[in-house]
């Protein structure tokens, strides 16, 4: 028989009893039970509790060991964490003995890293050892600890329901030395019956690529990717808390978008430069390398199919599949009239971007004028401004806050999307302030003022995504 890899996010996991009501054991029964294994994240805002938070940047306790002269703050801090976990498990086991196992563990856990922290604090006391050579480090054992709680505590509760399950830890909580990542996934996942045992595997793995330097909080999905590949998986499936939809329910409206149901990573690599990641670029890239489909669903309506991601699958009418965007976006304008026909400018514009660790998602040129439309905080963007105005003295930059929206399919030609477009945005009275259509056509870049961004995204799913439908129920129906 074969198997599938399943990955369940931080705000699904936090919804314990409903998922064993359906993706972890629903109507399952006897070998129907088996031949999967799950990858799981960390409880909602625990990840963020432990490092800083995702969105607002509040810090937690990496980002207060990192910038405290004392203990007090970031010891403080952990506690809370670990009353956190406490009140996580009580929730979840009404047996006493089910939660003082879970609160033991991560009791362990929490001394453990408490004791490291204090240790590696006074080793940097000395002027041998600096605290930055040591700060990756901290943060993926400080990340570990929320993915370590959630899959022990799903396998427990799983046991206590019947279910062979195994906690399989990749956190390399004391282990000597540090393997390449498939090696560790090889190791601690030999010798399980997959037909017999239900394997929860932590979405956090240490290993010697150490996953967070590249991926910082993505890595959970590199897991996933990396133990489907390594396991021979026919299917990697990600549960989320909503479907992979053509446009955001809350904003479009339920009755209008469409869940996409299939379509291919190049259409995934898009909504990952888009911030809506239906997987990682670099996990998808794993999977695509090694033909395994990616399957995106909804946790909690387990009969539905969801999404289907196939490498190269190509659509059966061309035409845009999804309409998202980004707010916030940053146009940085760089002009300089001797710019013409001199090479150099574009490397030490992007030399200055990777420096400052600011995310480019788009970019145009011209004769003269390189414009990057990036995300990031304002002060790394005027690092970069002030970088380039003393490489380029005679040149001039101009920042500008929009937003970019996209349509985004697997094949745009022929579909007449930048006549639609225009014409979709200037019925809804929406001017453009830029327009990018690659000649690839994958995707159509619209960027308005910020706060035309919700208009945009309704007017652009309209013209596009529901007329198309309509377009195409009418002419099945002449068919018919």
């Amino acid at each position: 028989m074969t198997h599938t890899v399943e990955k369940i996010g931080g705000t699904s996991m936090s919804r314990s009893e409903d998922l064993l009501r359906t993706v972890l054991i629903g109507d399952r029964k006897g070998p129907a039970l088996y031949n999967r294994i799950f990858v799981v994240s960390a409880y909602a805002g625990m990840t963020d509790a432990l490092l800083e938070h995702k969105k607002s940047g509040a810090p937690g306790v990496y980002a207060l060991f990192a910038s405290a002269e004392t203990e007090a703050q970031w010891g403080e801090a952990l506690s809370a964490v670990g009353a956190r976990m406490a009140d996580t498990n009580a929730a979840l086991f009404s047996d006493p003995e089910d939660r003082d196992a879970a609160d033991r563990f991560i009791a362990e856990r929490i001394a453990g890293v408490r004791s490291c922290l204090v240790d590696l604090s006074r080793l940097c006391s000395f002027g041998h050892f600096q605290l930055e050579a040591h700060l990756l480090t901290v943060r993926e054992m400080l990340s570990a600890l929320g993915e370590a709680q959630s899959a022990f505590n799903t396998a427990l509760l799983l046991q206590r329901n019947g279910v062979a399950a195994r906690f399989v830890d990749l956190t390399g909580w004391r282990q000597d030395g540090e393997l390449p990542l498939d090696a560790h996934i090889a190791r601690r996942l030999e010798g399980i019956d997959l037909t017999r045992e239900l394997p929860i595997v932590t979405g956090y793995a240490q290993c010697a690529e150490q996953l967070m330097k590249t991926y910082d909080r993505g890595y959970s999905e590199v897991t996933l990717s990396r133990v489907a590949v390594v396991t021979g998986a026919a299917e990697a499936i990600i549960h989320k808390e909503f479907h992979l939809s053509s446009a955001d329910p809350k904003l479009v409206g339920a009755d209008k978008v469409r869940v996409i149901g299939e379509t291919n990573y190049d259409v995934a690599d898009q909504l990952s430069n888009m911030g809506m990641e239906a997987i990682h670029p670099r996990a998808a890239k794993a999977l695509r390398q090694a033909g395994i489909p990616l399957r995106v669903t909804n946790a909690f309506e387990p009969d539905h199919p969801g999404t289907v991601i196939v490498s190269d699958l190509p659509p059966k009418t061309p035409g845009a599949e999804i309409v998202t965007g980004l707010k916030g976006v940053f146009a940085l304008e760089f002009h300089d009239q001797d710019m013409v026909g001199v090479k150099g400018y574009d490397a030490k514009i992007l030399e200055a971007l990777t420096r400052h660790k600011v995310w480019i998602v788009s970019k145009t040129s011209n004769a003269n004028t390189i414009t990057h439309y990036l995300k990031g905080s304002m002060k790394a963007i005027k690092r970069v401004e002030a970088d380039l105005a003393e490489a380029f003295p005679s040149a001039t930059t101009r920042l500008s806050r929009l937003a970019m929206v996209s349509a985004i399919g697997r094949d745009l030609r022929g579909a007449n999307v930048l006549a639609r477009a225009i014409a979709a945005l200037s019925e809804a009275g929406i001017e453009p302030v830029g327009l990018t259509d690659m000649v690839r056509k994958v995707d159509l870049q619209v960027l308005v003022a910020e706060e035309a961004f919700d208009a945009a995204i309704i007017a652009l799913h309209k013209g596009l995504v529901e007329e198309r439908a309509a377009r195409r129920a009418a002419g099945l129906r002449r068919v018919a």
